[in-house]
């Protein structure tokens, strides 16, 4: 295209630009979009599902399938050896122990060590586990947490296996990844150095759960080194599924102890963890240990002296080693406590556990971590049946569509990268109802990579409310939001591409108390197979031919197969062949009639977007926007239309009920947004521009 401005070109105004702009991109059959749940997933509350259904779509890690490798083994007569993970210095890694003592690591299987060995006994404890050399106290106290919510622990630890009967060597374990749940596999060979468990061993001598499920996780992680060091909170979230809030106790909230008190009534996990990364594993005199992870097993008040007293129970991974203090194992407290309450709660044990005060866990312990399927650990205060639903968004962030290093500027991020909204319809001023969660993903090969300073900017309006940034895989924090239409914007501080899973967790205050279908704390039905695409990239790589690139014919049936859905959002029909074309004329920087990559994540982003807003304006679910849910959306999208613009738009792209289904919303929304930009950069800032014959007839003619 000819990019200088001639003197004697028709001046424009950005208004008739406008005008002439919309009327080009042809959507002859009208229809609407639904989600895919690459991208987003809408789940009004959490539907009551049993253990298998929520593990419906699950994952199987290095396409190992654990029912045809166990029937495999039983037929030939042989004990599984696992090749992706084998008995050998690679799996344990090259800086966990001096090299000499790792080539003096034994494995032995339990029927080596035990002539009558069991997965479990007994049911599972959080005293079946005693830390062993590794250091995964992080892992292991989220593992304690997890045998106290039984409702967890069953995704995790399938009943299918054991010693007993169809034993060939071979467990597996899920856990939750991303957004998927996977199902590990390994052999029962387990590491010994000097005759002693490298790993976790078990109280019991005869007990393996504990050691097989900490190796499928060292599976997962890459290495038995992977574990050595780790945060608390990625071991709760990838145990459940769920999402984790992260609490300082030397800045904490004013409402901890309502916070407490709500996350152990609707069965949080919970744990805690001590300052001192430079002084890990050293112990004081008072018997906590410094730069350690601890289980919270428990939170309770009890009668004392002439009130209340709120103590914490909290169990150390290694097995034993306890708090010397108030409310100890043999406290003068204790005393004065009621003799029945005394005999309920304490356990005067060498076991890890021990009670404390409130005020001593908050000076011996640096942060708190709290961990459900949905926030219900801010459900206090003055509230009946209050429900939470969570809005799912993957994807990923390409320096190429975005800010790059400018990101932490909240204008550049804002501007450029992201962004999905969401809208908070009421809220009680005296109760938190928005919880966000950014979760970085690594991939596969890549588990010990290194985490990249990531986070996001909260926006109402263009402007940027709140901006959380963290070197964690999972940066979550949660808010009080008053009514309105926001945004969430992820980005990083590095010029590095990442894939996310971005949540939104948004309290809800219309449940209807006498309903028969409580909220629950069960995981949620996974959405179908069709709709687990991860992110553009794969979508892309499934439609585009040997020279990977997309054209309009492609793009037309990825549209209608991804897009396309639902019944209601489907009324207006599909996605016309024309206006495929059109509307990969508007992506297509190269011109040459095909979407690239980077063009179809353009795109997608813009696809994404503008499907956030329409299902948020249309009110009534009826599938279709009418004048005024138009206007509100374009305004959401930070873009302008004047009456008469408007009207234009509802003649072009509207039925003769002054109606736009999905499809048409989106044909007009590129249209706009596109040449919207397209004058702004040819402007310069500038009300009016000038253009030849030659550039305006390659604009209207081909864009």
């Amino acid at each position: 295209m000819d990019t200088s401005i001639q003197p004697s070109a028709e001046k424009l105004t950005i208004s008739k630009w406008c005008h002439a702009a919309i009327t080009e991109i042809s959507c002859q059959e009208r229809g609407t979009m639904l989600a895919p749940s690459s991208t987003l997933t809408l789940e009004q509350g959490w539907q009551k599902t049993g253990a298998m259904e929520s593990l419906q779509n699950l994952k199987k890690f290095n396409n190992q399938d654990f029912s045809h490798l166990r029937a495999l083994c039983l037929s030939q007569g042989l004990l599984f050896e696992d090749d992706t993970f084998p008995a050998h210095v690679n799996s344990i890694g090259p800086n966990l122990l001096p090299k000499d003592k790792l080539h003096q690591i034994q494995w032995k299987r339990p029927t080596e060590l035990q002539r009558n060995p069991y997965l479990i006994m007994d049911g599972v404890s959080r005293f079946d586990i005693m830390q062993g050399e590794i250091g995964d106290c992080w892992m292991l106290a989220a593992l304690g947490s997890l045998t106290l919510q039984k409702q967890f622990l069953e995704n995790v630890l399938p009943k299918d296996q054991g010693f007993q009967d169809n034993y060939a060597g071979i467990f597996h374990f899920r856990f939750w990844q991303y957004g998927d749940w996977v199902d590990v596999v390994i052999d029962d060979r387990l590491p010994f150095l000097n005759g002693r468990y490298l790993s976790v061993h078990p109280r019991t001598s005869n007990e393996f759960w504990p050691s097989l499920l900490e190796k499928a996780y060292a599976k997962l992680r890459g290495s038995y080194q992977n574990l050595h060091g780790g945060y608390l909170s990625d071991a709760l979230v990838d145990l459940t599924g769920g999402v984790q809030v992260q609490f300082s106790l030397k800045d904490p909230p004013p409402d901890l102890e309502e916070i407490l008190k709500a996350a152990a009534k609707s069965q949080c996990l919970m744990g805690c963890s001590t300052s001192g990364q430079l002084r890990r594993n050293i112990e004081l005199k008072n018997g906590i240990v410094q730069g350690h992870a601890y289980t919270i097993t428990g939170t309770v008040k009890i009668p004392y002296k002439n009130g209340w007293k709120h103590i914490i129970r909290i169990w150390n991974p290694w097995g034993h080693g306890e708090w010397k203090g108030p409310w100890s194992d043999g406290s003068p407290q204790w005393d004065r406590v009621e003799p029945k309450c005394r005999e309920d709660l304490l356990r005067n044990k060498d076991d890890g556990e021990f009670w404390m005060s409130c005020e001593n866990f908050q000076e011996q312990f640096s942060w708190l971590y709290i961990c459900n399927s949905t926030p219900t650990f801010l459900n206090f205060g003055d509230q009946h049946g209050t429900t939470w639903s969570v809005d799912r968004h993957i994807s990923l962030w390409s320096p190429a569509l975005a800010t790059g290093r400018n990101n932490y500027s909240p204008a550049g991020a804002v501007s450029t990268n992201p962004q999905y909204f969401f809208k908070v319809p009421d809220y009680d001023p005296k109760t938190y109802n928005v919880v966000i969660s950014l979760m970085q993903k690594h991939a596969e090969d890549m588990q010990d990579a290194k985490n990249l300073k990531i986070g996001f900017f909260i926006t109402m309006d263009s402007k940027v409310l709140k901006q959380i940034f963290s070197l964690t895989r999972d940066v979550t924090s949660y808010f009080l939001l008053s009514p309105g239409t926001y945004a969430v914007v992820p980005t990083t501080t590095e010029d590095q591409e990442f894939e996310f899973l971005l949540r939104i967790f948004m309290k809800n205050h219309d449940y209807n108390e006498t309903s028969n279908v409580p909220p629950s704390p069960e995981l949620p039905m996974d959405v179908p197979r069709q709709n687990q695409d991860r992110s553009y990239k794969a979508v892309f790589l499934r439609y585009a031919g040997q020279d990977s690139a997309i054209d309009a014919s492609q793009l037309q049936q990825l549209l209608n197969e991804v897009f396309l859905q639902d019944e209601m959002t489907s009324l207006g029909g599909r996605f016309s062949f024309d206006s495929c074309r059109g509307i990969l004329a508007l992506m297509d920087l190269n011109s040459n009639g095909q979407l690239t990559l980077q063009e179809f994540g353009i795109l997608w982003r813009s696809l994404t977007k503008y499907m956030d807003i329409f299902i948020m304006e249309d009110r009534n679910h009826s599938g279709f926007l009418d004048v005024s849910e138009l206007k509100s959306a374009i305004q959401t999208a930070g873009l302008a239309a004047d009456e008469q613009l408007l009207r234009l738009m509802v003649l072009r792209y509207g039925d003769a009920a002054r109606r736009i289904g999905f499809t048409d919303f989106v044909c007009c929304m590129l249209r706009l947004e596109t040449m919207t930009y397209a004058f702004q950069n040819l402007a310069g800032g500038r009300s009016q521009i000038l253009v030849t014959a030659k550039e305006w007839l390659t604009l209207v003619m081909y864009t």
